[in-house]
C-alpha cells in the first residue's frame, strides 16, 4: 500500500477511536490537532474548507463550516453538492479535488453543526466536477468496500451507486439529527430545561411536536433540551409543558407514593417553570406545546 493511502487509513482509524469517546460530532479543537504519524501530527481541518495536510500531495477533508459562506446541499441523487473554492476553477485547492476524483482518492467529510462542532463522515468519494455550477458531486461510502477493493471512486458502477445512494441517505438523516440536537443544546446552554442538568451526554433535544406531524419542523422552537430521564417522561405523557412554559405533572402520577427519584426528580417539578433560551426566538413555540399539552390533557 502507498504511502498516502496509509496516511488516509490511518485518518480513518483515528476518527473510528475519535467517534467513540465524542460521538460522531467532533469538537474543532480535537480536529485540529488530528494524529499523530511518523512523528509528525496531521490535522484534519483548517481554516480553508478544501484542506490538505503537508504529508500529503492532494486533499485529506473538505468542510462545511457552520453558517459558512457555502451553500453546500444534497441533489436529487442524493450526492452532496460541495462548492468550489471561491470562483476561480484553477484555484489549487479545486484542483486538488479535482485530481483526488481522478486518483479516487478517498476523503473525509467535516459538517459544521453548530460553531466549534462538526460531524464526521468517511470515507467519501469527489465522483461529479461541474464547471457550470461551480460544485463538485461528493459520494459517501464505506470503509469496508475500499478494504474489500470495491469501491472505485468516480469510476462507479450500478452497484456501487446504489450502496452510496443507500450510505448517503442515512449520513443525510444522521446530518437532520445531530445538527437539530446540537442547536437545541446550544440554544439552551447545554442544560435540562427542567432540572438544569449540564452533563451533554445525558441530554437529549425533545421533539415537541415528532418530525412525522406536519407541524413538525426540524427547528429549535420546536425543540426542548431534556435530559433522558425527563425526555422519557415528556414522550410518556407523564409530564406536559403548557403554553405559558409552566411544567405540570400527571395528576395519577402526583398521586403516587415512591422513593426520591419520583419526589424530586418529577413532584417537585409540578406548577414551576422551565429555563428558557436567552433569545426569545429559540423559545418553544407556544402553538407546539398548545398541541402536546392537549394531548396531556386527554392522556391525563
Amino acid at each position: 500500500m502507498d504511502r498516502d493511502s496509509v496516511i488516509r487509513l490511518a485518518a480513518f482509524d483515528w476518527l473510528k477511536v475519535q467517534t467513540a469517546i465524542h460521538g460522531d460530532v467532533l469538537p474543532r479543537k480535537t480536529l485540529e490537532n488530528g494524529f499523530i504519524f511518523e512523528s509528525e501530527r496531521i490535522p484534519l481541518i483548517a481554516p480553508q474548507g478544501i484542506f490538505k495536510p503537508r504529508m500529503l500531495d492532494l486533499p485529506l477533508s473538505i468542510t462545511t463550516a457552520p453558517r459558512g459562506p457555502y451553500d453546500d446541499s444534497f441533489d436529487e441523487k442524493g450526492l452532496l453538492i460541495y462548492r468550489y473554492r471561491g470562483t476561480d476553477i484553477n484555484h489549487r485547492d479545486n484542483v486538488g479535488l479535482r485530481e483526488a476524483m481522478q486518483e479516487n482518492k478517498p476523503l473525509i467529510y467535516l459538517h459544521g453543526v453548530v460553531p466549534g462542532k462538526y460531524l464526521a463522515t468517511w470515507p467519501v468519494f469527489i465522483v461529479g466536477d461541474d464547471k457550470a455550477s461551480m460544485a463538485f458531486r461528493v459520494a459517501v461510502d464505506e470503509i469496508q468496500a475500499i478494504q474489500n477493493g470495491e469501491s472505485d471512486g468516480y469510476k462507479t458502477t450500478e452497484v456501487n451507486e446504489i450502496r452510496r445512494a443507500y450510505i448517503t441517505s442515512k449520513v443525510k438523516i444522521r446530518l437532520h439529527q445531530r445538527s437539530f440536537r446540537e442547536k437545541v443544546l446550544e440554544a439552551y446552554q447545554t442544560q435540562c430545561a427542567l432540572c438544569r442538568l449540564r452533563h451533554p451526554e445525558l441530554l437529549n433535544a425533545a421533539h415537541i411536536i415528532p418530525d412525522s406531524h406536519p407541524e413538525g419542523a426540524a427547528k429549535i422552537s420546536n425543540g426542548i433540551s431534556l435530559c433522558k430521564f425527563h425526555h422519557a417522561a415528556y414522550d410518556s405523557l407523564i409530564l406536559a409543558i403548557s403554553p405559558d412554559f409552566t411544567v405540570l405533572i400527571r395528576r395519577d402520577v402526583l398521586l403516587e407514593k415512591d422513593g426520591p427519584m419520583l419526589q424530586h426528580g418529577l413532584k417537585d417539578l409540578h406548577k414551576t417553570n422551565i429555563v428558557l433560551p436567552k433569545h426569545k426566538m429559540e423559545w418553544p413555540d407556544r402553538d407546539l406545546l398548545n398541541i402536546r399539552y392537549q394531548q396531556f390533557n386527554n392522556a391525563a
